[in-house]
């Protein structure tokens, strides 16, 4: 027997789930994750997600102290060094703070904080020590549960248009007890402009997370076999989540996914010239030619309002950017103390609750050009995982190892996906949400998962 057919034996054999508890702790907040509206005001603010993070930090250390097991991978170490540093930066905003307001907020981000990079250390950890498979999964539940989203977006879309029914207010706020909505962008003669949020709470924010699935998905889809069973589900797939993310009507959305999709265009080019993109592709593009023929004038106003370009349309997202330099005077190094935007500019916004419309702002009000810079760094690193992937795809090919098929696109697409992740949020707030660490999880931990098939020899 050969050495070949023994391990694609012992491979058929291995178990997905090899701890059930630790394992399906992290599919489940991965999963979970972009349930914004699934959401408790107890003590504090909690989210579902918040809930099983906790409960897979606590089964994860636990799991590691019992077997006294300090192993790390060396991503995992890097990890934990950007956790050491962010967490000294926020101790250091910590003295910028003159309020009891300011400390409650500063108390709040700095649970988040804690529960988003103890994930990020523990996740790249548990992926280290798991099978390809398990990887897939993972992956499979994050791209999964953003559709979910998606689904029920255009469910509640249609309950809105169709029956004039609030969505939320029968599966909901039932389960939270908090009101909540689909988005009502304005009115065209009478008619409520209706823009699906999903369990995101925000259209932005649908439309921006859309973009991940997008475009880690389309190059492993472009690349997937003929004869491969999952490749017209993946390519339906593609298709509603693009169609769900034109719904959103979010501009940083569709900007980000234009930016990814440039970024996709230099590998696969060729790619864009086959069947298996223009059928999906030009489906969607019938779909909403037939729908916006039907109702034109209603959709002419709405996209002339979408792309306004005018002073007081644009002037949200600008304006942020003038609270910048006034920060830098005062407080330049740490900002004024994380998760404190809305406190120190309530006076200006009239809103207690107003976070900035740019995650770039909120950076460097918050935490100053010290924290822009450790966070520059941050993205630096993932960028450079993800370039380590590419480079292993490139090995894979050249020793002719099929897996190679898988690893370049899937390296791309989480490329394309960072890259419009980091244009979207130029004038929107995403990335101090939990799902962007769930994403940096998956993009470093792929060099750390698909690399054991080279160093095993195939």
């Amino acid at each position: 027997m050969t050495s070949h057919a023994l391990s694609l034996r012992t491979a058929t054999r291995e178990r997905v789930l090899v701890q059930p508890a630790i394992d399906g702790l992290f599919l489940a907040t991965i999963l979970f994750v972009t349930f914004a509206k699934v959401h408790w005001e107890l003590a504090a603010d909690l989210s579902l997600a918040d809930v099983l993070t906790a409960a897979f930090l606590v089964v994860f250390v636990w799991d590691r102290f019992e077997r006294a097991d300090a192993r790390l991978a060396r991503t995992s170490i890097v990890a934990l060094g950007f956790f050491a540093a962010f967490l000294l930066l926020y101790l250091g905003g910590f003295f910028n703070l003159d309020t009891e307001q300011a400390l409650t907020q500063w108390t709040k981000g700095m649970i988040k904080f804690l529960l988003h990079f103890g994930f990020l250390v523990a996740g790249v950890t548990l992926l280290a020590r798991r099978t390809r498979r398990f990887y897939w999964y993972a992956l499979a539940a994050f791209c999964g549960g953003i559709a979910l989203n998606a689904v029920y977006g255009i469910v509640q879309l249609l309950a809105a248009e169709l029956a004039g029914t609030n969505l939320d207010a029968v599966l909901i706020e039932p389960l939270t007890g908090r009101d909540t909505a689909i988005n009502i962008f304005g009115a065209v003669d009478g008619r409520s402009v209706f823009r699906p949020n999903g369990l995101t709470g925000d259209p932005n924010h649908l439309g921006i997370e859309l973009v991940i699935p997008l475009l880690v998905l389309t190059p492993l889809y472009l690349r997937m076999e003929a004869e491969n069973r999952l490749r017209n589900p993946l390519g339906a797939f593609l298709a509603f989540c693009l169609l769900v993310e034109l719904a959103t009507l979010s501009r940083s959305g569709l900007l980000g996914l234009a930016c990814g999709a440039l970024i996709l265009g230099i590998p696969y080019r060729r790619h864009l010239r086959r069947p298996a993109f223009l059928i999906p592709f030009g489906a969607v593009l019938l779909a909403i030619a037939a729908v916006v023929a039907l109702r034109w004038d209603f959709f002419e106003r709405v996209i002339n309002a979408r792309t306004q370009t005018s002073r007081a349309a644009a002037s949200p997202h600008f304006l942020v950017y003038e609270f910048i330099p006034d920060v830098l005077s005062t407080n330049p190094f740490f900002g004024l103390g994380l998760n404190n935007f809305a406190v120190y500019y309530e006076f200006v916004t009239g809103r207690p609750d107003f976070g900035p419309h740019s995650f770039y702002v909120a950076t460097i009000v918050e935490t100053g050009l010290l924290g822009a810079a450790l966070f520059a760094v941050f993205v630096l690193w993932i960028f450079r995982r993800l370039g380590a992937a590419r480079r292993l795809g490139r090995a894979l090919t050249a020793a002719r190892d099929p897996l190679a098929a898988r690893v370049r696109p899937l390296a791309w697409g989480m490329t394309a996906a960072l890259v419009a992740t980091l244009v979207a949020n130029v004038f929107y707030l995403t990335m101090t949400f939990y799902y962007f660490y769930v994403f940096a999880v998956l993009a470093v931990a792929v060099p750390v998962v698909f690399s054991r098939r080279v160093l095993d020899g195939g």
